[in-house]
């Protein structure tokens, strides 16, 4: 698993990690049941505090993501079923995004041609 920080972003460190492992888990390259490395590992590669990754695999956990084991790490959870409370939690998300989009003079049609085409690029990365 390769995992880039850009320390000049804006987006915080533990967000860009927890981004980073969300892509991964949605192409196929970490898989249902792979272990993370240990938030101390994982903290000594990308040359971080080990509070940044923890933040980031709680982060995951909270959206029902990953699994925390004690005394045995992180690992990726199998696709939960998908239901209401997901569905409200995704809701507010994209509906910023949304909101965003509009904001900048997008169209519906061109909003929905986007969504459509990164929902492609998944499904051949899966394929």
């Amino acid at each position: 698993m390769i995992i880039q920080i850009e320390p000049e972003s804006d987006i915080p460190i533990y967000q860009q990690i927890t981004n980073q492992i969300i892509v991964g888990i949605a192409r196929g390259s970490i898989q249902q049941g792979e272990s993370l490395p240990s938030v101390r590992t994982f903290a000594a590669d990308l040359g971080i505090n080990m509070h940044t990754v923890n933040k980031s695999y709680h982060q995951l956990e909270k959206k029902g993501m990953i699994r925390i084991v004690p005394k045995s790490g992180a690992v990726i959870s199998s696709p939960q079923d998908f239901n209401e409370s997901s569905l409200e939690r995704l809701k507010d998300d994209y509906q910023l995004l949304i909101a965003e989009s509009l904001v900048v003079g997008m169209s519906n049609e061109q909003i929905k041609e986007l969504v459509s085409s990164i929902i492609m690029n998944f499904k051949k990365l899966n394929n």
